[in-house]
């Protein structure tokens, strides 16, 4: 940890307080995660708080956990259950401080995991309106108050959110070109569920064998 992590660190934990849940810093990167009931009040401190005046937000995302720590065959990684977060569905802020020249990750989660629900940041980061809705189109995460909330990347027929977890490669359904009607239409996909790429199994460190290194 560097001293200016350490700062940041020290002055987040005293200007949020009890709305803070925890504050880690990862390769000089600070995140701050805050409980989504304390988000908007928590964004306000962040932007209008002299000591910390977080005035630009970069980017938001959301982000699903439900396969955190396991690979691809469903087997949990070491550490990987310890380390899983409480929720499915969170959403990750980046912040900008030009004042004090300092960066920082802010995460919520959605305390449902079949309904996610978050707070829109709109009136606290106007830029947030987009970011917001690529979420709720990719992650199916709903932002209270939010002015239009509505697909964004995806089509209006679309069914689903693509980027969870559990949303299938192959999609819900497929469009063509109907000659009878004369138009496009939407139909169940007819692809079949396959592994495009196989899981590749090797033996632990076995860069280190002697066989690998004469060939």
């Amino acid at each position: 940890m560097t001293v200016r992590s350490e700062q940041l660190t020290a002055t987040l934990q005293t200007a949020l307080g009890e709305q803070l849940v925890g504050v880690t810093t990862v390769h000089g990167e600070v995140t701050a995660v805050v409980g989504a009931e304390h988000l908007l009040a928590a964004a306000a401190t962040l932007r209008d708080a002299p000591e910390l005046a977080f005035v630009q937000l970069i980017d938001l995302c959301g982000v699903d956990y439900s396969a955190y720590g396991v690979d691809e065959s469903g087997v949990v990684v070491d550490g990987g259950e310890k380390s899983k977060p409480s929720g499915r569905y969170a959403v990750v802020y980046h912040l900008l401080s030009l004042k004090h020249n300092w960066r920082l990750r802010l995460r919520t989660f959605a305390a449902e995991d079949d309904f996610p629900v978050v707070g829109s940041v709109i009136d606290v980061w106007p830029s947030a309106n987009w970011y917001e809705r690529e979420a709720f189109d990719l992650y199916g995460i709903m932002f209270t108050g939010h002015p239009d909330l509505r697909r964004l990347l995806t089509d209006y027929g679309f069914i689903g959110h693509p980027f969870r977890k559990d949303f299938p490669l192959s999609g819900n359904v497929e469009m063509r070109y109907d000659p009878e009607k004369q138009r496009v239409i939407y139909q169940p996909v007819t692809i079949e569920p396959r592994v495009i790429t196989p899981r590749i199994v090797r033996e632990q460190h076995y860069g280190d064998s002697e066989g690998f290194r004469k060939g």
